[in-house]
C-alpha cells in the first residue's frame, strides 16, 4: 500500500530539475575514430598472418596460391564476425556516439561477409589441398571431416553462421517473432567458439609459431571480454545496486500503458532523456528477453518510467505485469539526446508511441533553446502524455502543434510543415514513430532546408 501511495505523488508534468539525478556524459567522437581504427588495422594484421612463413618456392608449389587464398578467407572471415558480434554487444560509449540503429547497419552489412569469405576458405583450402595430394576435391573434403581434429565442428559453426545469415534477411525477420530471431542468434557465440578452436589446432600459421597464436588469442580474449563485460557482468552489477521492481501499471491511451518503476541510487543512474534501455521483466513469458523501451520522463528517484504500447506479445504481456515484478536494465543506450543538437532551435516531431522519447527529451533540453513539437494521433485520446507535453512546453514558452485525424485528413507533408515550421535550415529536428513516419518526415523536413547531420531519429529493430 505504501508503494502505491508513493507513486500517486509522483509529479511527471513539472521538469525534474530539482530531483537528484546524475547527468548523463556527453558522447566521446574520438572513440569511435580511435575503434575504426583499431579495427582497420586489426583486419591488415589478420590478413598478413596468412603470409607469414610463406615462400615464393611454397606458392608456387602444388595448391599453394589455393591454400594461401584459403587462409586468407579463413582469417578475414573470422575477424569479421568477431567485429559483427562486438557491433552490437552494447558497448555503450560507442553507442552514445554512432547509435543503435547506424551500429545496427554496421552489423547488417558486414554480416554477409563472414559468410561469403567463410565459404570461399572451404572451397580454397580443399582445392589447395586436393592438388597438392593428388586427389579428388571430395575425397580431400571428407578426408578432412574424418581425420583433421575439430574439422567437424568447424563445419558446425558455419552451419550455424549461415542459420543466422538466413533468418537475418529482410523477407525472413518479417515472419519472425523477435523470440524466435534471437534465439537463432544466440548460436553465432557457438559458431565463433567452434572456429576459434579449429583455427588455432590447424591453422599452418600458428602451429610452430607461438607468438603469432599468442597475439591472435589476445585479440579473442580482449573481444571476448569486452561482449562479457558489457552484456553480462555490468548490467548483473548495475541491477544488483538499483534493485529495480515494477511499483505501478498505469494506463495513458488506448492500448498504451505506462509501467513505473521503482529502485535504489536511481539518482547516480546516468541517463539523458531520449535514451532507452533493454527492459527484461522478470515474470513468466518475459523473462527470457529483453526488449528496448526509452524513458518516457527523466527519473524521479527513486522511480523510472517506461510507456510501450501493445504492438507484439512481448509488448502485450508488460502491460499485464504485477507490481513487485523484479526488473532487470541494460543501458542506457542511444545518441537521441540533447547532446547530438547543434543549434539552439528544437523541433520535435512525433506520432504513436514516439512520442514518448520525445517528452523526455524535451523535459532534458536546457531552457535556452527554441522549441517546437509536432505530436500526431487518430484522436486526442492517441496522444501519449498530452498534459505533460503542453505543460512542459507552456513552462519554456514553446509552441505545441497536434495534428489529428487520419492520414488522409490531416497530412504531414512539407507543404503542411512549412505552415507550421517556417524553413529549417537552423534547427535540429528529432523525429521518433514508426519506420515509415520516420522516413516520410525526414524527407519533408530536408525539403525544408534541414541539414542531414541535424535530423536525429533512433530506429529499434531486428
Amino acid at each position: 500500500m505504501k508503494t502505491k501511495i508513493d507513486v500517486d505523488r509522483i509529479v511527471w508534468h513539472s521538469p525534474a530539475r530539482g530531483a537528484r539525478r546524475r547527468p548523463a556524459s556527453a558522447p566521446v567522437p574520438r572513440i569511435a575514430d580511435a575503434l575504426a581504427l583499431l579495427g582497420g588495422i586489426g583486419l591488415g594484421a589478420s590478413i598478413g598472418l596468412a603470409f607469414w612463413g610463406e615462400s615464393l618456392s611454397s606458392l608456387n608449389s602444388a595448391g599453394g596460391w589455393m591454400t594461401l587464398g584459403g587462409r586468407i578467407t579463413a582469417l578475414a572471415g573470422t575477424y569479421l564476425m568477431l567485429v559483427m558480434v562486438l557491433l552490437i554487444s552494447r558497448l555503450s560509449w560507442l553507442e552514445r556516439v554512432v547509435g543503435q540503429d547506424r551500429l545496427v547497419a554496421w552489423h547488417r552489412r558486414i554480416g554477409g561477409w563472414p559468410i561469403v569469405l567463410i565459404a570461399a576458405h572451404v572451397v580454397l583450402i580443399t582445392w589447395g589441398y586436393a592438388q597438392m595430394t593428388s586427389v579428388g576435391i571430395l575425397h580431400q573434403f571428407w578426408t578432412f571431416i574424418i581425420h583433421y581434429p575439430d574439422i567437424l565442428a568447424s563445419a558446425v559453426a558455419f552451419g550455424l553462421l549461415v542459420t543466422a545469415g538466413v533468418t537475418s534477411a529482410r523477407i525472413a525477420r518479417r515472419r519472425m517473432k523477435y523470440e524466435t530471431w534471437w534465439t537463432v542468434h544466440l548460436y553465432i557465440y557457438l559458431a565463433l567458439a567452434l572456429a576459434f578452436a579449429h583455427q588455432i589446432r590447424t591453422g599452418v600459421m600458428f602451429i610452430g609459431h607461438p607468438v603469432d597464436r599468442d597475439l591472435w588469442i589476445l585479440m579473442w580474449i580482449v573481444g571476448t571480454g569486452a561482449i562479457v563485460t558489457f552484456r553480462v557482468i555490468l548490467p548483473v552489477a548495475r541491477n544488483f545496486r538499483h534493485r529495480l521492481r515494477v511499483a505501478a501499471v498505469q494506463q495513458e491511451a488506448p492500448g498504451v500503458y505506462s509501467i513505473i518503476i521503482s529502485g535504489r541510487n536511481l539518482s547516480f543512474l546516468n541517463v539523458s532523456g531520449g535514451q532507452f534501455f533493454m527492459w527484461r521483466f522478470m515474470a513468466k513469458g518475459l523473462w527470457a528477453h529483453s526488449h528496448p523501451y526509452s524513458l518516457s520522463a527523466l527519473p524521479r528517484p527513486p522511480f523510472l518510467r517506461v510507456t510501450v504500447k501493445g504492438l507484439g506479445d512481448q509488448s502485450k504481456a508488460v502491460a499485464k505485469v504485477k507490481p513487485g515484478t523484479r526488473v532487470f536494465i541494460e543501458g542506457p543506450y542511444g545518441k537521441f539526446t540533447s547532446h547530438a543538437r547543434s543549434t539552439n532551435r528544437v523541433v520535435l516531431i512525433g506520432a504513436g508511441v514516439g512520442i514518448t522519447p520525445l517528452r523526455a527529451l524535451l523535459e532534458d533540453l536546457p531552457t535556452s533553446v527554441d522549441v517546437s513539437v509536432i505530436v500526431r494521433g487518430a484522436s486526442y485520446e492517441d496522444i501519449v502524455h498530452r498534459e505533460e507535453l503542453l505543460e512542459l512546453v507552456n513552462q519554456r514558452n514553446g509552441r505545441l502543434f497536434e495534428l489529428v485525424g487520419s492520414r488522409q485528413a490531416v497530412r504531414m507533408d512539407s507543404s503542411e510543415l512549412k505552415k507550421l515550421l517556417g524553413s529549417l535550415s537552423n534547427a535540429d529536428v528529432y523525429i521518433c514513430g514508426p519506420t515509415d513516419f520516420n522516413e516520410s518526415i525526414t524527407k519533408a523536413v530536408q525539403r525544408l532546408g534541414a541539414r542531414e547531420q541535424r535530423i536525429h531519429h533512433e530506429v529499434f529493430s531486428f
